[in-house]
């Protein structure tokens, strides 16, 4: 499906949606079915949370995570190896066709299991496919967060890109990336004011970054999180029983937004809710508001302050032939 984009506007989704824990297919059935009603609600770009396929890593906190060479944890970690994403193997294709046939960019994050790393390390990813279907960039999350490091390797800068997506200049981050100042300027100083945060979840994450980054890039900035119930993880998960004591209510609750480039709430923080959030955005605000601010235009001095970034992707071998 080919769509057009109007001259200013940009209708945009955000899935709040929880994952089939650690079941690939199924939580990409689901992601699916978000993508189809993104389309059917007039979206040019749909986005989901970080790690949404197929999980964020929630066992660690709550089983010891840290205990060296523990069976437990070798045993879930195997397991979310074996449901993670491996591009080369064609696990995205679906959604690649999806994008395609109804005419919708997006952006989802993912656990990556990259031959390029040996195949046998995970990372939290985020995919740009593009609304004729081809993944146009994968961005592996520059440093892991706290326990996060017990399960995912730390990224490199190969994805740090924007996309052209209508009048707007799309880039995006995965969770606490959003804090890292250097992240945010090299995809400013690439002319990005469409930014999308990915969050697993949790309107703790959510209330202040949106406002502040948008403020800051004079952009607009999608927060889109996952959701995660008890109830959500399948009943043949290792050792569930262990992951879910004590663990009443939610794991994450969401919190996904929208803020405009002048730090406003274009759609405040939804809270213990699945839902797909349309908005129509503006492009015209964002030239509005870098009449007084603009962070890689007027208002920088390159003369005295500039960024290096390295966007080679790391392997551990180089070959001379």
């Amino acid at each position: 499906m080919i769509r057009s984009y109007p001259k200013d506007t940009l209708i945009v989704g955000l899935a709040q949606i929880a994952p089939v824990w650690l079941n690939r297919a199924e939580t990409l059935s689901k992601i699916l079915d978000q993508v189809r009603a993104a389309s059917e609600a007039g979206c040019h770009l749909v986005a989901f949370g970080e790690g949404l396929l197929p999980g964020y890593p929630f066992w660690i906190e709550r089983t010891n995570g840290a205990t060296f060479n523990s069976p437990i944890q070798k045993e879930i970690h195997a397991h979310y190896m074996d449901q993670a994403v491996q591009i080369e193997a064609g696990h995205l294709a679906p959604l690649c066709s999806a994008a395609k046939e109804f005419g919708v960019a997006v952006v989802l994050g993912c656990i990556e299991r990259p031959l390029d790393r040996g195949g046998h390390s995970l990372y939290a990813s985020l995919a740009y496919i593009d609304s004729n279907g081809a993944i146009q960039s994968v961005h592996r999350k520059l440093m892991p967060t706290y326990e996060e490091r017990l399960t995912w390797s730390p990224g490199d800068g190969h994805g740090l890109r924007v996309h052209s997506l209508g009048a707007f200049t799309v880039g995006a981050l995965n969770c606490w990336e959003n804090w890292m100042p250097l992240a945010r300027a090299a995809l400013y100083g690439m002319g990005e004011d469409l930014h999308v945060s990915l969050w697993p979840g949790g309107a703790h994450n959510t209330q202040d970054n949106t406002r502040f980054v948008a403020l800051e890039s004079r952009s607009y900035v999608l927060s889109v999180s996952g959701l995660m119930r008890p109830s959500d993880f399948p009943k043949d998960t290792p050792h569930l029983s262990a992951i879910l004591e004590n663990s009443e209510g939610f794991l994450a609750n969401g919190g996904s937004c929208i803020a405009g480039p002048d730090g406003q709430w274009v759609v405040e923080p939804l809270i213990g809710e699945e839902k797909l959030i349309v908005a129509e955005i503006n492009h015209r605000r964002v030239r509005e508001e870098r009449q007084n601010f603009d962070p890689s235009g007027h208002y920088s001095r390159p003369d005295v302050l500039q960024l290096r970034v390295n966007r080679q992707r790391q392997s551990p071998i180089l070959f001379d032939e």
